[in-house]
């Protein structure tokens, strides 16, 4: 029997999905993460912009054209949102949500909707599948924040978070060369009255790199920091939403900072990690967004020298309080996008352009043609001509090459 979990969405999907493939493994399927034949589909899926939705939907199209016989199980936050509207698709025989995916493997043949609110934090039973060097390890879910143009807290429910024994175990158990802490909103970690700190510090001595997932400003501390610097291995990358530039939009969406207050935290970061790379979610032409407030947030990317920004247009999530604004013409957000892209292209060049010449340790990820691809600590994409081994490869980064640098291993 053979079964493919094809994920959409964020990282926190991503390691959900590791675990449901090495559930199935477990029971005897082969599985594999790309659409392909298969007698099962678990098609994972995210709700958090109306592309991603579209996509979840379209995914369930693509398995049938593979195998029109096959059991389709539908997980995630669009299925959360919207159960009945997966249920009706053709193929579809069990439709569950974004909480309690660990049960999935407990009804593979019920049929029907499966939908639960979220509880406390679930351990998996099943191991986690990883074939990789890096692993994505969970440690929290759901969020409290309720960003004006954020659904997710409806879907994933309010914040619960993970012994960090417990991923501590996991990280050795399955000896990546990078493990990724990530959750839905990793800043508001909290078990048993211990914070994000705490979580770091019990990582001290972990043999692999230690990369951080999404964080929010108001983490960004001296005793984080500092903590930071103790780990035995820690890759000095910080993505650091923003999501925009202008204290006026900001407010509106329900964000707890300011603009100077963002900076000062990436100020901080390179006081501690000079090199580091800072990269950012920027939402463009969101409703209260006017020209000046876009200026605002071009300056400040600009600013704060960006290694990255993940930009994307506005689209509007019924339920939340965004979806009671006017949302601005397609054409003002399209003329944005291109400004903000160009940007991100020229910060992005700068940053490789200061990093050409050093030298870095490198997680390899895959071999493209020739080349061993893989990152920096501080996020660079290294194409490295040497054969693929699952090793830390020490290189010099060259010139600019492709989305990335040429690297010479040393």
């Amino acid at each position: 029997m053979r079964a493919v979990v094809f994920t959409l969405g964020c990282k926190v999907n991503g390691c959900e999905s590791a675990y449901l493939a090495g559930g199935l493994s477990s029971l005897g399927y082969e599985v594999t993460d790309k659409l392909s034949y298969a007698d099962l589909y678990i098609i994972n899926t995210c709700a958090v912009t109306a592309e991603a939705e579209k996509k979840s939907r379209q995914a369930i199209a693509r398995a049938r054209k593979y195998n029109p016989a096959a059991k389709i199980i539908i997980t995630g936050c669009a299925s959360q949102k919207s159960p009945d509207d997966f249920l009706k698709k053709e193929g579809v025989t069990l439709v569950t949500g974004a909480s309690a995916k660990e049960k999935i493997l407990d009804k593979l043949f019920e049929e029907g909707k499966f939908i639960e609110k979220e509880g406390v934090y679930a351990e998996w039973d099943t191991p986690l599948i990883n074939d990789r060097t890096r692993a994505y390890i969970k440690v929290e879910d759901g969020c409290d924040n309720f960003c004006s143009y954020c659904v997710i807290p409806y879907l994933r429910g309010r914040v619960r978070s993970r012994d960090p024994e417990k991923a501590r175990e996991e990280i050795e158990h399955i000896a990546p060369l990078e493990a990724v802490i990530t959750g839905i909103n990793l800043s508001s970690y909290s078990y048993e009255g211990k914070g994000v700190i705490k979580l770091i510090e019990g990582l001290k001595g972990v043999n692999c790199r230690i990369r951080l997932g999404s964080l929010e400003p108001r983490v960004i501390t001296e005793d984080f920091l500092r903590e930071l610097k103790n780990l035995k291995d820690f890759a000095p990358h910080f993505h650091l939403s923003l999501q925009s530039g202008s204290d006026k939009v900001l407010k509106s969406m329900n964000r707890k900072y300011t603009r100077d207050e963002f900076a000062e935290k990436c100020d901080l970061i390179r006081k501690y990690f000079p090199d580091a790379a800072i990269t950012t979610d920027i939402i463009v032409g969101y409703s209260t967004e006017r020209e000046e407030d876009f200026n605002d947030s071009l300056e400040l990317a600009r600013r704060v020298r960006f290694s990255d920004i993940h930009c994307f247009p506005y689209s509007k999530r019924e339920g939340t309080a965004g979806a009671k604004l006017k949302e601005l013409p397609a054409s003002v957000k399209n003329e944005r996008m291109d400004k903000m892209l160009a940007l991100k292209a020229e910060l992005k060049g700068e940053f490789i352009n200061n990093n050409s010449g050093k030298t870095f340790e490198v997680v390899p990820e895959e071999q493209e043609g020739d080349y061993t691809v893989g990152y920096t600590g501080n996020y660079i994409r290294c194409y490295i001509k040497a054969p693929f081994e699952r090793k830390i490869y020490k290189v010099k980064a060259l010139s600019a090459f492709a989305d990335g640098v040429l690297a010479k291993e040393i």
